[in-house]
């Protein structure tokens, strides 16, 4: 079973760990991408749309499914755990108890994760509508 304790480890944290860094790092680009902007470029609002929008759905995916991931970790450690008290004719406490910490851990940090990424996902979906709404007001005055 020393496998499973890799798996949750290395395998569900590692991926974790990877989601967090994808999402910061997409989050980052479009944090610099809005920042610098101009109306000007774009004729179209549909074609603004489309360049504020990108990696959106990454980042959106992420944050739905990252509390999944974690909790498949805590099921692997708590079957991992039960297993181990399974097989056991005796059983310490402190090994019961650390079976159930490793499973944990992979719940809080995907809880971590998602509530990042749901976040930036938020935070980055208001200002897009807002440089729409910028886009609009500037084209409705050019209209008048």
């Amino acid at each position: 079973m020393n496998w499973l304790v890799s798996l949750i480890d290395y395998g569900i944290v590692g991926v974790l760990v990877v989601l967090s860094i994808l999402v910061v790092t997409l989050a980052t680009e479009r944090i610099l991408f809005f920042r610098h902007i101009d109306l000007n470029d774009y004729p179209s609002r549909h074609l603004l749309e489309l360049r504020l929008s990108k990696n959106m759905s990454i980042i959106g995916t992420v944050a739905g499914n990252t509390p999944y991931v974690g909790l498949l970790g805590t099921v692997l450690g708590i079957m991992m755990t039960f297993h181990a008290i399974g097989t056991s004719a005796h059983m310490e406490t402190g090994a019961i108890m650390t079976g159930l910490a490793l499973a944990l851990k992979a719940t809080a940090i995907g809880l971590a994760v998602a509530i990042l990424s749901v976040t930036l996902y938020n935070l980055l979906a208001r200002r897009a509508k807002n440089i729409l709404l910028q886009w609009d007001i500037r084209h409705e005055k050019q209209l008048h």
